[in-house]
Protein backbone atom coordinates (compact mmCIF):
# COMPACT_ATOMS: atom_id res chain seq x y z
CA UNK A 1 0.00 0.00 0.00
CA UNK A 2 1.02 3.41 -0.56
CA UNK A 3 1.87 6.10 1.97
CA UNK A 4 2.00 9.77 1.63
CA UNK A 5 3.40 12.83 3.76
CA UNK A 6 -0.49 14.17 4.11
CA UNK A 7 -1.20 17.71 3.41
CA UNK A 8 -4.64 17.51 5.04
CA UNK A 9 -3.78 15.79 8.24
CA UNK A 10 0.23 16.47 8.52
CA UNK A 11 1.21 12.84 8.90
CA UNK A 12 1.99 10.12 7.00
CA UNK A 13 -1.23 7.98 6.09
CA UNK A 14 -1.83 5.71 3.05
CA UNK A 15 -2.35 7.07 -0.22
CA UNK A 16 -5.48 7.19 -2.96
CA UNK A 17 -5.36 4.28 -5.24
CA UNK A 18 -6.54 6.62 -8.43
CA UNK A 19 -5.76 10.04 -9.42
CA UNK A 20 -8.60 12.00 -9.16
CA UNK A 21 -10.15 13.98 -11.88
CA UNK A 22 -9.69 17.64 -12.91
CA UNK A 23 -6.72 19.48 -12.97
CA UNK A 24 -5.47 19.01 -9.22
CA UNK A 25 -5.71 15.06 -9.80
CA UNK A 26 -2.38 14.77 -9.95
CA UNK A 27 -1.38 16.77 -7.14
CA UNK A 28 -4.40 15.40 -4.75
CA UNK A 29 -3.07 11.93 -5.74
CA UNK A 30 1.13 12.84 -4.51
CA UNK A 31 -0.34 15.02 -1.43
CA UNK A 32 -3.74 13.79 0.02
CA UNK A 33 -4.69 10.72 1.89
CA UNK A 34 -7.54 8.54 1.18
CA UNK A 35 -8.85 9.55 4.87
CA UNK A 36 -8.53 13.02 4.38
CA UNK A 37 -9.99 12.58 0.29
CA UNK A 38 -12.86 10.82 2.70
CA UNK A 39 -13.63 13.85 4.65
CA UNK A 40 -13.67 15.95 1.63
CA UNK A 41 -16.15 13.69 -0.13
CA UNK A 42 -18.34 13.89 3.33
CA UNK A 43 -17.90 17.30 3.24
CA UNK A 44 -18.36 18.08 -0.61
CA UNK A 45 -21.95 15.99 0.23
CA UNK A 46 -22.88 18.39 2.76
CA UNK A 47 -22.16 21.58 0.65
CA UNK A 48 -23.95 20.24 -1.93
CA UNK A 49 -27.28 18.86 -0.28
CA UNK A 50 -27.20 21.67 2.14
CA UNK A 51 -26.50 24.36 -0.66
CA UNK A 52 -28.83 22.89 -3.26
CA UNK A 53 -25.85 23.00 -5.60
CA UNK A 54 -26.62 21.96 -9.27
CA UNK A 55 -23.56 20.15 -10.54
CA UNK A 56 -24.75 20.77 -14.26
CA UNK A 57 -24.42 24.24 -13.20
CA UNK A 58 -20.69 25.77 -13.82
CA UNK A 59 -20.90 28.50 -11.07
CA UNK A 60 -21.65 25.65 -8.81
CA UNK A 61 -18.82 23.54 -10.12
CA UNK A 62 -16.23 26.15 -9.61
CA UNK A 63 -17.52 26.93 -5.86
CA UNK A 64 -16.76 23.20 -4.64
CA UNK A 65 -13.31 23.19 -7.07
CA UNK A 66 -12.71 26.58 -4.49
CA UNK A 67 -14.32 24.32 -1.27
CA UNK A 68 -11.74 21.61 -2.80
CA UNK A 69 -8.57 23.54 -2.33
CA UNK A 70 -9.58 25.01 0.95
CA UNK A 71 -10.09 22.28 2.38
CA UNK A 72 -7.67 19.90 1.51
CA UNK A 73 -4.59 22.55 1.07
CA UNK A 74 -5.23 24.97 3.46
CA UNK A 75 -5.50 25.45 7.63
CA UNK A 76 -8.28 27.58 7.36
CA UNK A 77 -11.14 26.04 9.88
CA UNK A 78 -14.00 24.42 7.65
CA UNK A 79 -17.41 26.39 7.79
CA UNK A 80 -20.82 25.01 7.66
CA UNK A 81 -22.76 26.43 5.23
CA UNK A 82 -25.83 29.10 6.14
CA UNK A 83 -28.42 26.83 5.76
CA UNK A 84 -26.89 23.91 8.18
CA UNK A 85 -28.78 22.49 10.95
CA UNK A 86 -27.09 20.09 12.92
CA UNK A 87 -28.87 17.19 13.94
CA UNK A 88 -26.89 16.64 17.07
Amino acid sequence: MRKVHCAKLNREALGLDFVPPGALGQKIYETISAEAWKQWLDYQTLLINEGRLNLANSEHRALLQTQMETFLFSNQAQQMPEAYISSK
